[in-house]
């Protein structure tokens, strides 16, 4: 079964580059470009790798990782 991912940066360029080299090796991937939408598909999808992009637009990187963490 393949593992999914969650891909997050706001530069678009990043994301389809990293989707691409990511589906290349069998992962399943999804992608946000913003802090609140990644933290929309983290609860909604339980992802098993987030790959987290630091300066985001609205909450930043840091903030996502610190809400994920206090609400395993």
């Amino acid at each position: 079964m393949p593992k999914n991912i969650l891909i997050v940066d706001d530069e678009p360029e990043i994301l389809l580059l990293l989707q691409f080299l990511m589906e290349r090796h069998g992962y399943n991937v999804m992608t946000a470009q913003s802090g609140d939408h990644a933290l929309e598909l983290i609860y909604q999808n339980n992802p098993d790798l987030v790959m987290l992009d630091i300066m985001l637009p609205g909450i930043d990187g840091w903030e996502v990782c610190e809400i994920v963490r206090l609400n395993p």
